[in-house]
């Protein structure tokens, strides 16, 4: 070994590190992940899609109260829209959890609660955008409609419009290249307003009706034909307009997937799959699928959520002892995905210091902004307790920033693990073009995120 072998830090290409049976499980792992994405285009649709595949693995519901046993598998439902999974260990509470968490909701376009509107004998849907999303991306591309209808009498229905092969989809519209010389005067920012973010949705006027509003009244008959709505029903509905189409391999190598929502199903994918493949850990395991990160983690189903704590406490009561306890010896994994390092845009980004595509797992130290403002800002030793674990378990892994000093930033729900007195650091797969409609990343890092969570389960860190 030389000098440079011996004294140098030199992350290799994961593609180059792989033997072939491991390069045909990265694959295998992939196919089922596209699987996962396709299904889960809303945080209520990822929570569903994960009970199911729980629940194949022997997973039950969370009985608050009861005691369990080491090697008993639970979860708790927060209200559809975030999950909480546990493997219980074989040591006491009192020694920690091995807890990772990642958010199943992802930037889109939301319905008003009084979206549906006629003008120019066209019908369309008023919106409020959701999350940080460039909105120029979102205009003229297929969209599909996914939510929950609560009707005045207490009945739930679900709602899909698009998602099917032979249903219709929806659109933004978006001006002509010939009548759109103002428009490109403004900034990317300027040129769309959120206001402007109608999804046309009909146009043929109700021939039973005279007047005004007629192509408005058709479309409500065929929602009221096939859901039973009346426009006040959309009062108390939350309605998501989300790309429609699958996710999909990239790249003629096809080393890529390419899909709608991989910041951050993507890694509760990988916490998700980990935690379902291990049967008797030393230290409780914990996977958590959490709602709301894009817009700051507040509400109840968000991080800041006291339900997580609920969820704690009733384990640790079994066994006689405080949650700060627990809390104060546990370690989380705050899975959430980073930017890949994008060679046609290097002036946002410090190479030396970002993480690429194909070398693993990425380890984010820091978030926050400028002078990592909102930042948890892990300690060294515990990336020295991660550094190890992937290097013991030969997952590959990375170390990443979100951009240049005073460029980027971005927050994760790692502060506010941290803010629970629980040892914290950002894990997760690299990302090109995060928060568009069509994501990238690739197959080995998300195995490799994978293998991580895994060997984190596994171990006692």
């Amino acid at each position: 070994m030389s000098a440079k072998d011996e004294l140098f830090f030199s992350p290799k290409n994961a593609y180059d590190r792989m033997s072939e049976a491991e390069l045909a499980e990265c694959y295998a792992y992939a196919e089922a992940y596209k699987k996962y994405l396709t299904a889960a285009k809303t945080e209520r649709l990822a929570v569903n899609e994960a009970i199911k595949l729980a629940e194949a693995k022997g997973f039950k519901p969370f009985e608050f109260g009861k005691t369990y046993a080491p090697g008993d598998k639970v979860y708790d439902n927060n209200r559809g829209k975030a999950l909480t999974l546990a493997v219980i260990g074989r040591k006491p509470m009192s020694e920690s959890m091995n807890i990772a968490g990642a958010h199943v909701d992802a930037p889109r376009i939301d319905l008003k609660q009084m979206p549906l509107y006629e003008d120019s004998q066209m019908a369309f849907f008023k919106t409020h955008y959701y999350g940080g999303i460039r909105k120029y991306q979102w205009v003229t591309i297929p969209l599909e409609l996914h939510g929950t209808v609560v009707k005045s009498d207490g009945s739930v229905i679900d709602v899909s419009i698009g998602a099917e092969p032979g249903e219709p989809q929806l659109i933004i519209s978006d001006l002509l290249p010939h009548l759109a010389a103002d428009q490109g005067k403004r900034t990317l920012n300027e040129a769309f307003a959120g206001e402007s973010l109608n999804i046309l949705i009909g146009s043929i006027p109700d021939k039973e009706e005279e007047g005004a509003d007629r192509v408005k009244l058709a479309i409500m008959k065929l929602l009221n034909e096939k859901y039973g709505m009346i426009e006040e029903d959309f009062l108390s509905a939350e309605l998501e307009a989300v790309p429609a189409y699958p996710a999909r391999d990239i790249g003629l190598d096809r080393s890529l997937i390419g899909g709608y929502g991989h910041d951050d199903r993507v890694c509760a994918y990988a916490e998700l799959a980990a935690i379902m493949d291990i049967e008797n850990p030393e230290k409780t395991a914990v996977c958590l699928l959490v709602d709301k990160e894009e817009v700051g983690s507040q509400g109840v189903s968000g991080m800041m959520s006291t339900q997580f704590d609920h969820f704690v406490e009733a384990l640790c009561k079994s066994e006689g002892i405080t949650i700060n306890d627990c809390y104060a010896n546990s370690v989380c994994l705050s899975a959430d995905v980073c930017n890949a390092y994008d060679p046609n845009y290097p002036e946002v980004s410090e190479k030396r210091n970002n993480c690429q595509l194909n070398y693993g797992i990425g380890i984010i130290k820091f978030t926050g902004s400028r002078g990592k403002s909102g930042s948890n800002d892990a300690s060294a030793e515990m990336v020295g307790r991660v550094r190890k674990l992937m290097n013991d378990n030969n997952v590959a892994w990375q170390m990443g920033e979100l951009g240049k000093v005073d460029q980027g930033g971005g927050g994760t729900i790692a502060s506010i693990m941290g803010n629970r007195n629980i040892d914290t650091i950002d894990a997760g797969v690299p990302v090109l073009n995060m928060h568009a409609p069509m994501e990238v990343i690739s197959k080995a890092d998300a195995y490799m995120t994978y293998r991580g969570f895994k060997a984190f389960y596994n171990a006692c860190i």
